[in-house]
């Protein structure tokens, strides 16, 4: 039986719809985060504008007390990246990436080295119970390996801590309108509850097409950076819908999954620096053609937020704010050019973000780079 075909826009229709990006949504933050599998995380505040972007009405006050009672957290997970997720798939996906943070440490070229031949046993049975009692910084911690351990090297010791036990940032972390340096605990003393024994990278995949599918094996690698998805998909396959993209590879997806008209509108949406609907697929030009990804990639290693018109990401944005002018100006940069329509949209909801982020400034500006 031939496949049925989904077009590039039919890919890019369907991931809107499931990112929740089509239209914004009026479930819950925290039930977003859940059906989103986590958001990415390593910059504090980008779990704030992705859920922005998504939702009616999101306050960014309630969400961060959810980080204090403890019911979300901030935890190294896909990808060896951090991400906003709930306690539950803290606890369900830590297990799961232990492969992905392994392989992360033995190809450290700085760090990997002073590991070879290292009984780590011994380390982590001193850090775990430290780290409890007692949450810590990174320096800290070195501070206190390095005496207990002082032929090794702390900071690889330290880098071991952070691969082989699950760790938890904690609050006032990724809290808005607060700061903390980075200050770490178990997961399981954080949570009072230990880690899932045999959790399913099964259960996980359907997850993972729910939020980013239609998809393909390599995509849901290159979301966890974990081998073997082939396996996974073909045990997978019947309880999933086989399509083909327009180059003949199988796409798999949920039967009732949205796959909406290829035709359906798809508003303005800001990206943060990092947003898993950009980065969770190895195809990516289904929000990101080929021929943008050069002028998208930032200069000098910078990573910028990103804007996307009509589904596609046309430019990219950052904001800049002048405490003595008391102003914030939000800039973006398109690499195509924008119609006089695209432009006034962007625009429009450049100043609502604005609003969002700096609602304490009095003077809110956005400006276009013109092309050159």
């Amino acid at each position: 039986m031939v496949a049925d075909v989904l077009t590039l826009r039919s890919l890019n229709r369907a991931t809107l719809a499931r990112q929740l990006l089509l239209e914004r949504s009026a479930l819950p933050a925290f039930t977003v985060v859940e059906h989103l599998v986590g958001l990415q995380a390593q910059l504090p505040n980008n779990p704030y504008v992705s859920l922005w972007s998504r939702l009616e009405r999101f306050d960014p006050d309630a969400l961060g007390a959810q980080l204090t009672d403890r019911s979300l957290v901030r935890m190294v997970v896909m990808r060896g990246t951090i991400h906003l997720v709930t306690a539950d798939d803290a606890l369900l996906l830590r297990p799961l990436m232990q492969p992905v943070l392994d392989a992360e440490m033995a190809r450290h070229s700085e760090l990997a080295p002073h590991l070879v031949g290292v009984d780590l046993a011994p380390v982590l049975a001193f850090a775990h119970p430290l780290l409890s009692e007692t949450p810590m910084t990174g320096t800290k911690l070195r501070a206190a390996l390095a005496s207990e351990f002082p032929d090794l090297h702390p900071g690889a010791l330290a880098f071991a801590c952070r691969n082989r036990l699950p760790l938890v940032q904690i609050p006032p972390r990724g809290v808005w309108g607060k700061t903390l340096a980075v200050t770490s605990t178990p997961a399981d003393a954080w949570l009072g509850r230990p880690l899932v024994g045999d959790p399913s990278i099964d259960a996980v995949i359907l997850r993972y097409l729910a939020a980013f599918g239609p998809a393909t094996p390599a995509d849901a690698a290159a979301w966890t950076r974990l081998t073997g998805m082939r396996e996974v998909f073909d045990r997978l396959r019947p309880q999933l819908r086989v399509f083909a993209d327009d180059r003949g590879r199988e796409l798999f997806d949920l039967p009732d999954a949205p796959r909406p008209d290829p035709e359906t509108p798809a508003p303005v949406r800001f990206f943060p620096e990092y947003d898993n609907a950009l980065l969770s697929h190895a195809d990516r030009t289904r929000f990101v053609p080929e021929d943008r990804r050069v002028a998208l990639s930032g200069v000098s290693g910078q990573v910028h937020g990103t804007v996307a018109v009509d589904g596609m990401v046309t430019g990219t944005w950052r904001v800049d704010r002048d405490k003595g002018a008391d102003a914030a100006t939000l800039t973006i940069d398109p690499v195509v050019s924008l119609t006089k329509r695209a432009r006034a949209e962007v625009e429009a909801e450049a100043r609502r973000l604005l609003a969002f982020v700096h609602a304490d400034v009095g003077r809110h500006d956005v400006r276009f780079v013109e092309p050159s």
